[in-house]
């Protein structure tokens, strides 16, 4: 999918703030946690450790959703889920997290959960 996002949207995903990712458990049910997140090019990406529950259930496939919220700002960005471990597209997103959030800690087993975008829903003010 082409991911096209409004001036507005774009502002609004660059601004500081946390969002909740969602993923499936292994029955179905959702798991919820706040995350930091950056989108570039059709992707959300989330930097985590490799053990995480969400790193776990994105391993098993299927799909995933974070949303931010601000007031009466929203928007979902939802689509297939996956991992990374290889050393360059960590670093690219850490240093993507660090743009928009801050320089994050070290860690020897950090992966990138990434939500490969195929639907985007968002309050009427972000559209336009």
């Amino acid at each position: 999918m082409s991911l096209s996002l409004s001036p507005a949207l774009v502002e609004f995903v660059t601004e500081r703030h946390l969002a909740t990712l969602v993923t499936l458990r292994a029955d179905g049910s959702p798991h919820a946690v706040p995350v930091g997140f950056t989108i570039a090019d059709g992707v959300v990406r989330v930097i985590t450790r490799s053990g995480s529950a969400k790193v776990r259930h994105a391993l098993r496939g299927g799909r995933a959703l974070v949303s931010q919220v601000d007031g009466r700002r929203w928007v979902t960005f939802e689509g297939v889920a996956r991992v990374l471990h290889d050393a360059a597209s960590v670093a690219a997103a850490e240093a993507a997290y660090a743009a928009r959030y801050r320089v994050p800690e070290p860690r020897a087993d950090r992966v990138v959960l990434e939500i490969v975008v195929d639907r985007v829903l968002c309050s009427k003010g972000l559209r336009e």
